[in-house]
């Protein structure tokens, strides 16, 4: 198996490689070139919606042949799933919204660029985790923690009036491997990122992705109060905080309707927290929860949490989270790293999974190369991901894997999430070396 999906993935890179141009430089990813020798396609769709009209812009200019895209309420299968069929050379993507057409389009590119037979599809896939998405460890000043990709690919100092082609380019690779969110900044936030000025650059973003299916997340510093509120506190239990993160929230969804939420580092490697103040870490989760909550935010707070004296690194985020156990608000997903000590080569999976059976979880993996080589040697990710996802932890007997509990087929949790921190710089190629695109393409 891993075998295979190493192989499969390189068959995508590299089959896109070969068929653009000679000078290929890696800009270009995995994706589809005008230059691929197809792009004759008879388009039709049945539904008016901007990513729906991306399904049939990609079909038309890089697909060979007749599609029909067909949205249809009724379709079986959660939000983003597709299905593909044919008979000769006149295939349908049947999905039961836009996001599920867009899917459907990149994976009949997929297929036509890996020489696959189109005469006889039926083919159906669908989403596993609702929320997949890329954490960027990008900072205001154009750095990048744990970069190794040259610079930010945000230039935040250009925004809101000047808008890179990239920004596009990003959104249309995410979405073409399935990735539907993203967090732009570093877990280790600056308060900036939450100012009205950075939130205006914010929505540039925000209206290029949401084409392409994809919603944005903040990570938050959670001293913001005290740094830009003008407030002499961010007790978690004050009411001027409360309001102040209720205020602040609506002023983003003003600005960006279909905003996903947040993303917090509370209490851990110096960062600010509620436990500065006596409170708990659900104390300060559910504080920022119930801003979100009218909008439909999420709140995804990090498990990563030790301090420089910790007696026991792998255990204290065990020892913190357990005791607090269906005391989060439903909106609110504990994100924990695959390991416990902190995206070594080989460690066993964290002992939070499946602990917390009140309490939703997700799983964050490192797709940028930290304790890998840092990016100097060629490393495929994709089968220690898969290993963890695979891991039994028997909380609730055989079966009850990683993958299981963090899905909400365990226990049951309103939304499923699965984070990787990203690899994808400004470098030509994205991600340092053609090679590492193979990280970013197996994540989605």
């Amino acid at each position: 198996m891993k075998r295979y999906l190493f192989l499969s993935v390189l068959s995508v890179l590299f089959s896109c490689t070969a068929s653009g141009p000679a000078d290929e430089d890696g800009s270009r990813l995995w994706l589809p070139s005008s230059g691929s020798g197809h792009g004759r396609a008879v388009v039709s769709c049945n539904v008016n919606d901007i990513t729906a009209d991306m399904a049939a812009r990609e079909l038309e200019e890089h697909f060979e042949g007749t599609v029909s895209l067909v949205q249809n309420p009724s379709f079986e299968g959660k939000h983003g799933s597709y299905r593909l069929t044919s008979s000769d050379n006149n295939v349908t993507v049947s999905a039961s919204d836009a996001a599920g057409l867009l899917y459907g389009a990149y994976a009949l590119l997929r297929l036509q660029d890996t020489g696959a037979d189109l005469t006889s599809l039926d083919i159906q896939e669908t989403p596993a985790y609702d929320i997949r998405i890329l954490n960027h460890w990008d900072n205001p000043d154009g750095t990048v923690e744990r970069g190794y990709a040259g610079a930010s690919l945000w230039q935040w100092d250009e925004l809101p009036e000047t808008v890179s082609p990239r920004y596009e380019q990003y959104a249309r690779a995410n979405a073409s491997v399935g990735i539907n969110a993203v967090v732009l900044n570093n877990v280790n936030a600056s308060p900036l990122m939450l100012t009205t000025e950075y939130l205006v650059k914010v929505r540039v973003l925000a209206d290029i992705f949401r084409k392409y299916g994809i919603r944005t997340y903040l990570s938050v510093n959670f001293a913001s109060p005290k740094h830009i509120g003008g407030l002499s506190t961010s007790d978690p239990l004050d009411e001027d905080v409360i309001r102040w993160w209720r205020d602040k929230s609506d002023e983003i969804y003003d600005l960006i309707p279909d905003f996903g939420g947040f993303l917090v580092k509370a209490n851990s490697e110096g960062q600010s927290g509620p436990q500065d103040y006596g409170r708990t870490h659900a104390d300060g989760a559910n504080m920022i929860a119930r801003a979100l909550a009218p909008h439909g935010g999420t709140v995804m707070w990090r498990a990563f949490v030790y301090a420089p004296d910790s007696p026991d690194r792998a255990s204290q985020a065990y020892e913190e989270f357990v005791p607090l156990d269906g005391m989060f608000d439903e909106n609110v997903i504990i994100q924990i790293k695959n390991g416990p000590v902190d995206f070594q080569p080989r460690e066993p999976f964290h002992p939070l999974f499946g602990a917390t059976p009140h309490t939703a979880q997700m799983v964050e993996f490192q797709i940028t190369q930290e304790y890998l080589g840092f990016s100097n040697h060629l490393v495929f990710l994709a089968p220690m991901w898969k290993e963890c996802l695979d891991a039994d932890t028997y909380r609730a007997g055989v079966g009850t894997t990683v993958s299981e509990i963090t899905l909400g087929n365990v226990w049951p949790q309103r939304t499923s999430a699965i984070a990787g921190v990203a690899n994808i710089g400004s470098d030509t190629d994205w991600c340092g070396h053609i090679f590492a695109q193979a990280n970013w393409y197996a994540f989605g």
